[in-house]
């Protein structure tokens, strides 16, 4: 336990010698092993006894933007292993995808069992196997669906200051301690954009910057970027994608729309809309 604790572990993965039915040829084969780490702001090892609270998530040891980007040339056959040595379960999700779950700790699962997916939930000790095509360009967000497993190191003890009026408050603060700043106020968005001094072997709780600005991610978060062309063993960082012109939104910058629109019709009165009927007659206690 106290290996695990520290980081000292890894995947076994043993290779069938021949063809095996249920196991699909792929060109992309990547593996995860997810851990958990509770280690105090300013420290240098982790808390070793801790069993529920963590405030460290990683893909491989890595947290984001730390993790190196799954890369697929368009159209390969992808195969993704995800291991859980963490005391809770990660729902594992694909953006832009649809895989199947073509495996598990007990061995490949029989074609009748596989479904689509874009989400699969790894326990306690498990291992999930997912196989997809990469037949959609772009760059995708690959991540557990905990909010708080991608984020950075974080208190969990910060009072909700959203919607508080701070007016008049700061400078009466700053009075009494000088680096004093507001945070929270407009939720957590404005993380991605701060710049402050962290204690040493600490990195920010939201980091991770992009084509348009802060990405606001850390922890179990990277992406698959996929493109046409890659070489067969061509793993390295394409960069992001380039968006093809018309497909980005943009701010409006014409007169502004109306905040409401009127109804069109009476509640109840549009085309197809349903209609109930109350029993009568004596039905009032069935």
């Amino acid at each position: 336990m106290v290996q695990m604790a520290m980081g000292m572990m890894g995947l076994w993965i043993t290779h069938p010698k021949g063809r095996h039915p249920l196991i699909a040829e792929v060109q992309r084969d990547y593996a995860f092993l997810l851990s958990a780490y509770d280690v105090e702001p300013g420290a240098m090892t982790p808390r070793v006894n801790e069993m529920t609270d963590f405030n460290i998530w990683t893909f491989n040891s890595r947290a984001f933007p730390a993790i190196t980007p799954l890369v697929a040339r368009q159209n390969d056959r992808v195969r993704i292993r995800v291991g859980n040595l963490t005391m809770t379960n990660h729902p594992i999700h694909l953006h832009g995808h649809e895989f199947e779950v073509t495996g598990t700790d007990g061995g490949p699962v029989p074609q009748s069992a596989r479904w689509p997916e874009v989400t699969t939930d790894v326990a306690v000790g498990q291992m999930r196997q997912v196989e997809f095509t990469a037949d959609a360009l772009g760059d995708w967000a690959f991540h557990c669906h905990k909010s708080h497993h991608t984020m950075g190191a974080m208190g969990h003890d910060v009072p909700t200051m959203i919607g508080v009026d701070h007016r008049g408050l700061v400078g009466k603060i700053q009075k009494i301690v000088p680096d004093y700043m507001l945070m929270g106020e407009r939720g957590m968005g404005d993380m991605g954009t701060m710049q402050m001094p962290l204690p040493d072997n600490t990195f920010p709780m939201m980091s991770g910057t992009g084509p348009f600005g802060p990405i606001e991610m850390g922890g179990m978060f990277t992406t698959l970027k996929v493109r046409r062309g890659l070489g067969a063993n061509d793993y390295a960082d394409p960069g992001w994608f380039a968006q093809p012109q018309g497909t980005v939104a943009y701010e409006w910058q014409g007169a502004p729309l109306a905040s409401t629109a009127p109804r069109q019709t009476a509640p109840g009165q549009a085309p197809g809309a349903a209609s109930a009927r109350k029993p009568g007659g004596g039905h009032e206690h069935h």
